[in-house]
């Protein structure tokens, strides 16, 4: 009997949504279904009216209470009528997703505009599994595909998922099949999307408050995960060891440039070596890498175990609960590791022979100023993580979507352009955003080591820098900030790709 339920789902959809992805009249006898991805309608099938009526169709078939909205109750037995049975979670997920005034169910507008994005994002998937562009997926597809995602399964289990899907005993899945046994089934994070579009664990700028990136189960049953980690923080290593003199020059420009002291790029760089030598301009830089390794490996398992505690059952979470979740474990790590930064910008900002090393400028600040000093700016580096992580976020996501909205055809695949300056532009304002607060925070952190320099808190700091530098003062440094951004990203993409091939982690 569910067989028989079964056959029933194909005309309805086929009904609906044509091969093409486009709404027409139902297929003429004997016509059957196509073979494959291509079936063009005609241009009078295709018409916005004969859509909407063939969406409605399906709407009232789903609108089991006549109310004109389709609440999880109406899914369940619409569906159910239909031979497609979904999970309370399932429909719990389709109604969130396309419920845009939050009443709890979808009006004929939101069930309309749900199945487009649905189609569009299954259509994405097709492309991307359809290896041979046959408009078909047959079980070396499935195996390669899944072999891209860091799992490896026999041929026999690759025919038991066709099995699950093909109708017409082929042993292939042609774009109806797939198009049918997916309908109204919630595609949220598609694997190859976010498989194509990582982030964090690419990028380094030298500021690790980015939200960590989402990892798939199979990801992390296989022990992918950690390889990606492994690569982005020797990505990260390299990446900030070669910007280094940059960023010293920013922190001495944040701590020391002022009305008085114009500081300009050449003459830091200039007084640097003048100072110390040419070693000189990497001072910082030991702590600055040694930190990568506590801090990513302490953000990841608080993000994993915030994701736990926020209670979703959702492999994937949405943009909100990401925010939240690496917001959160951001500061845990942040926190973790913060004398750390203290470390690092006293290091920076040491002279030649000042300290022998980190143990003994740590054995000198703890001698000298107590165990609070590894906290001085403890509180704007906080709050300068919502702020960055969250534009940071909000843009990527942006750009992603854009892009997947304009440009993605026939694979959710970006290049390593599109890719790398979504990272960077994203960064970018990130850092834009939270850098008033990342200044106040250097200056926190490097009051002691100046000599004669008042306490002061974050408060009469940012009152005392627009009062004698106006606003200005507060971006102190941030030319020599932005100008090792596009190295920093092209260096640490290139190491992170050169290291996934050496840790057996598959590029794409």
């Amino acid at each position: 009997m569910p067989g028989a339920r079964r056959s029933l789902a194909s005309p309805v959809v086929s009904g609906v949504l044509c091969p093409c992805g486009s709404p027409h009249a139902p297929p003429a006898e004997g016509g059957g279904s196509s073979g494959g991805t291509g079936g063009s309608c005609g241009r009078s099938l295709c018409e916005a009216s004969e859509q909407e009526r063939r969406l409605r169709a399906l709407f009232q078939k789903l609108d089991v209470n006549r109310d004109g909205a389709l609440c999880i109750h109406d899914l369940a037995v619409g569906l159910g009528r239909l031979g497609l049975q979904r999970s309370e979670l399932d429909l719990l997920k389709i109604v969130k997703a396309g419920d845009k005034d939050l009443d709890g169910q979808l009006d004929f507008e939101e069930f309309v505009h749900y199945l487009q994005d649905h189609e569009k994002k299954l259509r994405l998937v097709f492309k991307s599994l359809d290896k041979k562009n046959d408009g078909r997926i047959d079980a070396q597809e499935i195996v390669q595909s899944l072999r891209d995602l860091g799992v490896k399964i026999s041929e026999q289990q690759a025919e038991k998922i066709l099995k699950s899907m093909d109708k017409n005993g082929t042993m292939t899945i042609d774009w109806n099949e797939w198009r049918d046994y997916h309908l109204l089934h919630p595609v949220e994070n598609i694997p190859e999307i976010i498989l194509y579009w990582k982030h964090s664990t690419i990028f380094d700028v030298g500021e690790n408050l980015t939200v960590p990136d989402e990892f798939t189960v199979e990801e992390r049953q296989t022990g992918m995960w950690w390889r990606h980690l492994v690569a982005g923080g020797g990505a990260g290593a390299v990446s900030r060891t070669c910007t280094a003199p940059l960023d010293r020059l920013k922190v001495l420009m944040q701590v020391h440039a002022s009305r008085s002291n114009n500081m300009c790029i050449i003459g830091g760089f200039t007084q640097m070596i003048r100072e110390g030598g040419p070693r000189s301009l990497w001072r910082g830089n030991g702590i600055n890498v040694l930190k990568i390794a506590p801090e990513s490996a302490i953000k990841f398992m608080a993000y994993e175990q915030i994701k736990r505690f926020i209670g979703t059952d959702q492999e994937m979470l949405r943009i909100h609960e990401r925010l939240l979740a690496g917001s959160l474990a951001g500061a845990i790590a942040q926190s973790s590791i913060y004398p750390m930064e203290v470390l690092k910008t006293r290091m920076a900002l040491r002279k030649t022979g000042q300290y022998s090393g980190m143990l003994d400028c740590a054995k000198n600040i703890l001698t000298k100023e107590g165990m609070s000093a590894f906290y001085k700016g403890y509180i704007p580096n906080m709050l300068g993580i919502i702020p960055y992580a969250g534009i940071d976020l909000a843009v990527y996501e942006t750009l992603k979507n854009t892009w997947l909205q304009r440009y993605a055809v026939n694979s959710a695949d970006p290049g390593v352009f599109v890719l790398l300056a979504c990272g960077t532009i994203s960064s970018t304002c990130g850092q834009l955003a939270s850098y008033p607060l990342a200044l106040v925070r250097t200056r926190m952190q490097a009051q002691a080591s100046v000599e004669g320099a008042p306490e002061v808190t974050m408060r009469g700091l940012f009152k005392h820098i627009l009062k004698t530098e106006g606003a200005f003062g507060l971006y102190r440094g941030l030319a020599p900030n932005f100008m090792k951004v596009i190295p920093a990203v092209s260096i640490s993409y290139v190491v992170y790709e050169n290291l996934k091939m050496t840790l057996g982690v598959d590029s794409r």
